[in-house]
């Protein structure tokens, strides 16, 4: 009698990935789509988020691309009802869509930079959440992955609301595994470290090369690929005790001293 009775299968599920056109969203719904899962794929960006669509389906993935803008509350509600009801039910959120807007807090951009990217990287995943629970509570394994930061883990000049964004993402997914436990939906979070994306695609390759042998354990970058392996692992059904965890995917960035 084998000893494992836990699946490590995804293929048939319903899941969503938001910021799915680029970097670690497009790695998301590729690995997804080729663990045999069906793909919502959500983005702004509507020619990027179209070919990530069109990749996938052409590889004979399930999958479908709805444009939405996460700052708008009520479309995101819209959304998250018709991707249900498309796939005939949602059994993975992964909250990963993010924006950067760097600003000195005595500068006259502050507040909209602050407002901005309060309300895409921590209240567009509250309204994501609530939005998908009505379909999740009916799946047998519920599973949410909130993307968050190593900047939710320290702190970098000029980027208080994107550090307060990412440290008010742990303490969500904190708060949600508790909440939702009792239901057997499990939500967990990802801390990605130094990666290459758009996002860092503005920093120089001798400068990531510096800072990443300088900071971290592994000594270089990520690529997008890398941290959705972490998010699968935390959505397989077989994670079923694993939750309100905090997953540094950083090469080592947080634990090294010198």
């Amino acid at each position: 009698m084998p000893l494992s009775s836990l699946s490590r299968s995804i293929a048939g599920e319903v899941a969503i990935v938001t910021g799915a056109a680029s970097g670690m969203g497009r790695a998301t719904a590729h690995l997804f789509g080729d663990e045999g899962a069906r793909v919502a794929l959500i983005d702004i960006n509507e020619e990027p988020l179209l070919k990530v669509c069109k990749e996938m389906t052409d590889e004979g993935y399930d999958a479908k691309a709805w444009v939405l803008d996460l700052s708008d509350r009520d479309a995101i509600t819209g959304v998250i009802t018709d991707i249900g009801n498309h796939f005939g039910g949602i059994d993975i959120l992964v909250n990963n869509a993010g924006i950067s807007i760097p600003s000195p807090i005595d500068s006259d951009e502050y507040p909209e930079a602050w407002d901005k990217v309060l309300s895409v990287l921590l209240t567009a995943q509250v309204i994501t959440i609530r939005a998908a629970l009505p379909f999740i509570r009916k799946s047998p394994h519920g599973r949410i992955v909130n993307i968050a930061s190593t900047e939710g883990l320290g702190a970098t000049k000029f980027g208080s609301p994107y550090t307060a964004a990412k440290t008010g993402v742990i303490g969500l997914t904190r708060s949600m595994a508790v909440e939702l436990g009792p239901e057997r939906i499990t939500c967990n979070c990802i801390c990605p470290g130094p990666i290459n994306t758009g996002m860092t695609a503005a920093i120089l390759p001798e400068h990531k090369a510096i800072f990443a042998r300088r900071r971290t354990a592994l000594k270089r970058y990520a690529e997008p690929e890398e941290v959705a392996h972490g998010t699968l692992s935390l959505v397989l059904p077989a994670s079923q005790y694993i939750t309100g965890v905090t997953l540094p995917v950083d090469g080592g960035l947080t634990i090294k001293n010198a």
